[in-house]
């Protein structure tokens, strides 16, 4: 048969392919946008198509495109819509200039659930990093006929003194490694991000004044949703015992420790995150 024969043979192939596929294949473009919440505009990212949408909440001073590229690069598409916003104050949510009262984690989880209230979704996982897994505890034990599953790494639900101790030690941004330091101050500017570091670890130190140092300890027994702690056993920043804390006070939990990971376990080990948090959302 002739070369236009084999041609239309095999668009009438892809026709077929088309019809019989189950649903188009989502797109792997991640989008930004802004949209107001609580009298502020907050911005997020956006990928993937799939019916179970997912929530990435950042660290001190973090955002989508800081703290979760490739969880918002990787991540499953056709299962999973992701989302990682800016929390007020951080990355492209500003302004307003971020600030610390002493319910900053409270104010964050009713933001993060109401934008994803705003874009529509009826039910959502969290995924929380550091200071975002305190804010997505809070939110699953507050909102938890919203929360479908939860995720957190980093995360303490209180603060002790060996902790504030912690927190002095990174105060001046100068100290920081280049690594760690140059997109934040890419973002930021060297005056706000400095400004703001302070300002959080004064904020946040504030909590070791409390009874136990609380954050939010009595509000775990009423998280009610799956729930996955990772924890790597060379964080610098957050001790063992605080993931271990939240595991045995949030029924039914699941505590895996990484020996290598550190702070950012979800950066430096990005596949095997992936695939193990993948795993625990399907």
């Amino acid at each position: 048969c002739s070369w236009s024969d084999h041609i239309v043979m095999k668009i009438n192939c892809l026709n077929v392919f088309l019809l019989l596929s189950p649903s188009p294949i989502p797109s792997t473009s991640v989008t930004s946008a802004k949209i107001q919440v609580n009298g502020v505009h907050l911005h997020y990212q956006q990928t993937g198509g799939g019916s179970h949408a997912v929530l990435l909440l950042p660290g001190m001073l973090g955002s989508g495109q800081t703290d979760f590229g490739p969880q918002l690069k990787s991540m499953n598409k056709q299962l999973f819509t992701i989302v990682a916003w800016d929390p007020r104050g951080y990355g492209k949510s500003i302004p307003p200039s971020r600030d610390f009262p002493p319910d900053f984690f409270e104010r964050d989880a009713k933001d993060a659930v109401d934008l994803m209230q705003a874009l529509k979704f009826k039910k959502f996982s969290l995924l929380g990093w550091s200071d975002g897994g305190i804010t997505a505890l809070i939110a699953a034990a507050k909102y938890p006929n919203l929360i479908h599953k939860l995720v957190v790494w980093g995360a303490n639900a209180s603060v002790t003194q060996e902790d504030v101790r912690i927190y002095n030690g990174i105060r001046d941004v100068s100290k920081w490694s280049e690594k760690v330091k140059k997109p934040l101050e890419e973002m930021y500017g060297h005056n706000y991000f400095a400004k703001t570091c302070e300002a959080w670890v004064d904020g946040i130190s504030r909590f070791a004044e409390n009874s136990d140092g609380n954050i939010c300890q009595q509000l775990l027994p009423d998280i009610k949703c799956p729930t996955f702690i990772i924890h790597g056993e060379k964080d610098p920043l957050v001790p063992q015992a605080h993931a271990e804390y939240i595991h045995k006070h949030i029924k039914g939990s699941r505590l895996l420790l990484m020996p290598e990971g550190k702070h950012n376990l979800h950066l430096r080990f990005a596949e095997d995150f992936n695939r193990q948090v993948e795993d625990f959302l399907r």
